[in-house]
């Protein structure tokens, strides 16, 4: 699918574009875009990848002129620049805004003027029912993506996205931190051990975004199916696989947190598709007649449940260890530690 095309990738130098290169690095594509505003991260890439397809791009998704340049020639994108961190877009909301909405709006327009033929726009699971910055940032990001596909010919780009929840031992999650404080001889802090998440891979990540890319039509936005386990049970199964005695301490669940997570509300299962391993969503399909929205009604919302780390599979202890040790970074900390 990729064959002789220009993939670019913004915010490239994360877990997700990295796990990108490793995949199709040295298939038959033409060529790799990493843009993102982290210089020293793409020079370390430069080094350790040393391949002639991959090309560099520093800019920002704030700046639209950034981005537009550096998307002249491209055939496709996959964007996931953001600010991720909850604290952080928690204490400085209009950051979040800057990169996840509008930085997003500029990313879509770029790809528009450059004719780029489709687009996939990443997106959490926090972005349901939000409650922290960072997820009503998302949450409007999915809009923007959303309503700019209703603006644009359907032969000349698809604009469409996905959705996913916790990434094992991606950049900001808990797993890392664990095995930090297991090093350090820390005792594991958790919020509640009844909290709840989604589990999925970096390889899963990339087979979601592959499959919406292959799949989608303008405006959807396509979520995986993935287990749940809750944050008592992972601690354990990470107690176990490094053979450790440290103590799990209790803090308490924090500012902007939820004990589960949603990947899709009741009000989007009634226009959600099931699709055996995914679920697409299909936009929105309303206009501005405003008349039916006060007279008509769907009376299968109110017989929908929500799509939760709290009602999807529960993965067990042992179910967990096996996924975490299908994870390169988990290999590699066992064997160093």
């Amino acid at each position: 699918m990729f064959k002789n095309k220009k993939l670019l990738i913004t915010g490239g130098t994360g877990s997700f574009g990295n796990a990108v290169l490793r995949r199709f690095l040295n298939s038959d594509i033409k060529e790799i875009r990493i843009f993102s505003r982290d210089e020293k991260k793409q020079d370390d890439m430069r080094i350790s990848y040393h391949n002639e397809k991959l090309k560099f791009f520093i800019g920002d998704v704030r700046n639209y002129e950034s981005i537009r340049s550096a998307m002249e020639g491209v055939d496709y994108v996959f964007h996931a620049a953001a600010l991720k961190q909850v604290p952080s877009c928690e204490f400085f909301p209009i950051e979040a805004v800057q990169t996840n909405i509008i930085g997003t709006e500029n990313v879509l327009n770029a790809a528009i003027a450059a004719c780029v033929k489709k687009v996939v726009v990443l997106s959490t699971d926090k972005a349901v029912y939000p409650i922290n910055a960072m997820g009503m940032s998302k949450a409007l990001m999915e809009k923007v993506m959303i309503a700019k596909s209703r603006t644009v010919e359907k032969r000349k780009i698809i604009l469409c996205g996905t959705r996913y929840g916790n990434v094992i031992a991606s950049r900001g999650s808990v797993i890392p931190l664990f095995i930090k404080q297991i090093e350090e001889g820390k005792p594991l802090t958790i919020t509640d051990p009844n909290m709840t998440r989604f589990i999925m891979s970096l390889e899963d990540s990339i087979k979601l975004v592959l499959y919406a890319f292959e799949n989608a039509n303008p405006g959807d936005i396509f979520v995986q199916k993935a287990p749940g386990c809750t944050i008592g049970d992972l601690a354990i199964a990470i107690k176990e696989l490094f053979k450790a005695k440290n103590e799990i301490k209790i803090i308490g669940t924090r500012h902007g947190e939820k004990l589960h997570e949603t990947l899709l509300n009741r009000e989007e299962m009634v226009r959600s598709e099931d699709l055996g391993d995914y679920f697409r969503i299909f936009p929105d399909s309303r206009d501005l007649n405003y008349n039916k929205y006060f007279i008509e009604g769907e009376e299968k919302i109110s017989r929908e449940d929500d799509y939760t780390s709290n009602n999807t599979y529960r993965l067990n202890i042992e179910e967990i260890k096996k996924n975490l040790l299908k994870v390169e970074y988990i290999q590699t900390e066992l064997k160093r530690y």
